[in-house]
């Protein structure tokens, strides 16, 4: 029983090389060769935009964690008095 559950497993593993040669062959069938090129392009954008937002969301956490606490006391002291 177990070992049945180990060979499924087995089976959803990564494709071997046979398995990539029919996977890039049906891919050149559906699209083609000019549609490959453009199809990686904008992979290629979205992962520099996607890396892009990830670097930007760093840099302000890592800013608001170096920045320092500001104090609650007003620089300037002024006093208002009512006058009937």
């Amino acid at each position: 029983m177990f070992s049945q559950f180990l060979q499924c497993l087995f089976l959803l593993s990564a494709p071997g090389g046979s398995e990539w040669i029919l996977i890039i062959l049906a891919v050149l069938i559906l699209f083609g060769g000019r549609k490959i090129p453009e199809f990686m392009k904008g992979l290629g954008r979205g992962m520099r935009e996607f890396n892009d937002a990830k670097n930007n969301v760093k840099k302000e956490f890592e800013d608001g964690l170096n920045e320092t606490p500001k104090s609650n006391t007003p620089s300037s002291t002024t006093t208002t008095t009512n006058q009937p």
